[in-house]
């Protein structure tokens, strides 16, 4: 059934991807950012979404002119994805990094809310498992990497989604609307295939990513069957493709380069250490794109 989608940051590396695929299956999309999107069918609205009347507005806005044609005023939005942030750390200072990040995403998720908006997907982060982004060589408290984990990041970038994570879960709690949180991997584009021979040639420079990683294309995927799963409340779902990075069985890159994390249950030989189990059962996800068929 096609929806009607904000999305903020769709011009972004992921966005990018994600919004075709959006449209692919149907629906509207309705690009929020501060940079232009080349998407044919698609408008970018320049928006601060750190401004909450800016986002308060651009979530209650025709969509393009063709909506002037009704004579009745924006139609409703079904659906609102926040991908929007300052993506990692070391593009801004760490404390404007934490700023745009908690105060973008209350401001979305508040307005969406407010404005009867039932479904609200905003990106999360491996970073708040607590190791892309540490001081050092800091293991992983265990494996595999699941929702249940007691995440705990040291940098601006992940803090900041870990408290968008708990702004999430209070809205919810409080609205009653649908509110998923993707804990998303390191994003992979089509072009960027040629970079797995290095993963897998070296795995322990894959260890701050848990050897994990998302198909750009695959997350559109995620986003989709998000967007038409109703009824879970506040949701965390680790947004990753299945198979770990490297050419070695699981259990051999764990028990090598990461000898003193327990695993604390059965994994499948070349699961991803960040694992997607939770998306697989849940949501329904199965991989399109295995990094296994390009190399």
């Amino acid at each position: 059934m096609s929806k009607r989608i904000v999305f903020t940051g769709g011009s972004g590396k992921a966005g990018r991807h994600v919004i075709p695929y959006l449209l692919d299956q149907g629906h509207s999309v309705f690009n929020l950012d501060l940079a232009p999107l080349d998407c044919p069918g698609v408008n970018t609205l320049t928006t601060d979404l750190t401004d909450s009347g800016e986002t308060f507005n651009a979530l209650s806005m025709h969509f393009d002119f063709d909506g002037l044609a009704t004579g009745k005023g924006p139609a409703p939005v079904d659906a609102v994805v926040h991908f929007a942030a300052v993506p990692r750390i070391l593009l801004r200072p760490d404390n404007e990094t934490y700023r745009t990040n908690v105060i973008s995403t209350y401001n979305v998720i508040e307005a969406a809310v407010k404005l009867g908006i039932r479904k609200i997907i905003v990106a999360s982060s491996e970073t708040t498992y607590g190791v892309c982004f540490a001081e050092g060589d800091k293991d992983y408290a265990s494996f595999p990497l699941e929702e249940d984990y007691d995440i705990d990041p040291m940098d601006s970038y992940g803090l900041s989604k870990l408290i968008n994570e708990k702004t999430a879960r209070a809205f919810a709690m409080r609205s009653g609307a649908d509110i998923y949180a993707l804990r998303i991997g390191n994003v992979i584009e089509p072009h960027e295939y040629d970079r797995f021979p290095r993963f897998a040639a070296d795995p322990a420079s894959r260890k701050r990513n848990a050897w994990s990683y998302i198909d750009a294309r695959d997350l559109g995927q995620i986003v989709d069957l998000c967007i038409k799963k109703d009824g879970l409340g506040f949701q965390v779902f680790n947004a990753v493709n299945d198979t770990i990075t490297t050419n070695e069985p699981t259990a051999d890159v764990l028990r090598k380069f990461a000898p003193n994390t327990p695993v604390i249950r059965e994994m499948g030989e070349f699961e991803a250490p960040l694992s997607n189990r939770k998306i697989r059962k849940v949501l329904g996800f199965s991989e399109k794109h295995n990094w296994r068929q390009y190399i």
